[in-house]
């Protein structure tokens, strides 16, 4: 058999190293197209990797007065009361609800009487009859002073004996003795007649003073009681009642501070609920102590007119102003909370919420101002800014607003 020529199934050596090359540049391309699409990917997957965040408005606390110092704290009033019984007894009838007004002297509730009733009426039994006695012995004492007087006249005529008139003087005095006991005895039933009477009238309870309820503490059929007794069974109170006449603001000002603030001073407050409503306030008073935990005063804010839209406990900011210079006017300010304001390489810079994204803004900063900071500029009035999220933001991060 013929034998065949292996010499030519031979690859050339050239052919080989060009075709190794194309596959070697096609596997590096393909390579480094995936390496770009993946660092693509995971930029925008960076970039829109959402986190939670707290804003705030950058706002200007006031034009025509410059804003010295900036604290937060609550609405409260001066008359908050929880109305309760003066007796141990259970609740009969109650007549309130939560945001009801009630004026002064009005009945709240109704407790049980049974028990009262049958002791004024026992107290009034025993009055009555010691009346009864009283009348007896004073016709008793009528009949026996005209006896003496008899007795006087026939001992002077020598007719009776001076122990017949003896007998009638001291039977006299008896009767005097007993009617002066038994008029104590009545003065003693009418005290406990008005006791009684007392009693039976605290099983009303009233308001008062006018005010709005803001809470119902008793149901009917619930025992209540001026003091905690019977455990988880007995209430202590009918409902509260709070004065709306008497809400004011009280914030806690740290001590280093506390000389900004004085009595009278021109204030503006901004409830939370309402961020663009600015309440033309002043100062009430300052408690003259200090917390020692915390460092800080009590300072008691009165708002000039009252408004419905105050509640008690509704959170507020408020603006110490200095008094406005006649002639002088002071540009407003803008100011954001403390912590809104970050440092990049060395520069202060905030965090702007624009389109659901944030928006990195360099600023420039004014005064401290308590727990709040100047901007001078960089931002206008109205623009959100992160006061609270992570450490580190970048900018076109997407977040979502924690309320």
């Amino acid at each position: 058999m013929p034998v065949g020529d292996l010499s030519a199934l031979r690859i050339d050596d050239h052919a080989r190293k060009s075709g190794g090359s194309r596959w070697t540049k096609l596997a590096a391309f393909v390579v480094a197209v995936l390496v770009i699409v993946a660092g693509i990917i995971f930029t925008v997957k960076g970039r829109r990797q959402e986190v939670e965040v707290i804003t705030v408005h950058a706002s200007s606390p006031q034009s025509g007065g410059t804003t010295l110092l900036n604290a937060s704290g609550y609405v409260t009033p001066r008359r908050r009361s929880t109305i309760a019984a003066k007796i141990t007894a259970r609740v009969e009838q109650i007549y309130v609800e939560e945001g009801m007004h009630v004026s002064q002297g009005q009945v709240l509730a109704i407790l049980d009487r049974s028990d009262y009733k049958v002791r004024l009426a026992s107290a009034i039994a025993d009055r009555d009859s010691a009346n009864a006695q009283l009348a007896d012995l004073e016709v008793n004492l009528t009949n026996a002073e005209r006896e003496l007087r008899r007795t006087q006249a026939l001992t002077a005529a020598l007719v009776n004996t001076q122990q017949a008139l003896d007998t009638a003087r001291t039977l006299v005095q008896s009767y005097q003795a007993r009617i002066a006991q038994t008029k104590r005895q009545i003065q003693a039933y009418v005290t406990r007649v008005n006791v009684a009477q007392q009693d039976l009238d605290n099983c009303t309870v009233r308001a008062p003073y006018a005010g709005i309820v803001v809470s119902k503490d008793a149901q009917r059929g619930e025992m209540v009681s001026p003091i905690s007794a019977g455990g988880g069974f007995t209430r202590t109170g009918i409902a509260t009642i709070v004065d709306m006449n008497s809400i004011e603001v009280e914030v806690d000002v740290n001590e280093s501070y506390i000389a900004r603030v004085k009595d009278g001073q021109p204030v503006t407050s901004i409830l939370d609920a309402y961020p663009d409503w600015r309440i033309p306030s002043h100062v009430r008073t300052i408690i003259p102590t200090a917390d020692r935990q915390k460092a800080t005063i009590k300072v008691r804010i009165s708002f000039d007119s009252l408004d419905p839209r105050i509640l008690p406990d509704m959170s507020v900011k408020v603006s110490f102003l200095d008094d406005k210079v006649p002639g002088k006017t002071t540009a407003p300010k803008l100011v954001v909370p403390r912590e809104a304001v970050r440092t990049d390489q060395g520069s202060p810079v905030v965090y702007l919420l624009k389109d659901g994204g944030l928006e990195r803004r360099a600023v420039k900063l004014g005064e401290l101002l308590g727990n709040d900071q100047e901007v001078l500029a960089g931002l206008m009035d109205g623009d959100k800014v992160v006061s609270k999220g992570p450490e580190v933001l970048r900018d076109g991060q997407q977040v979502n607003i924690r309320q």
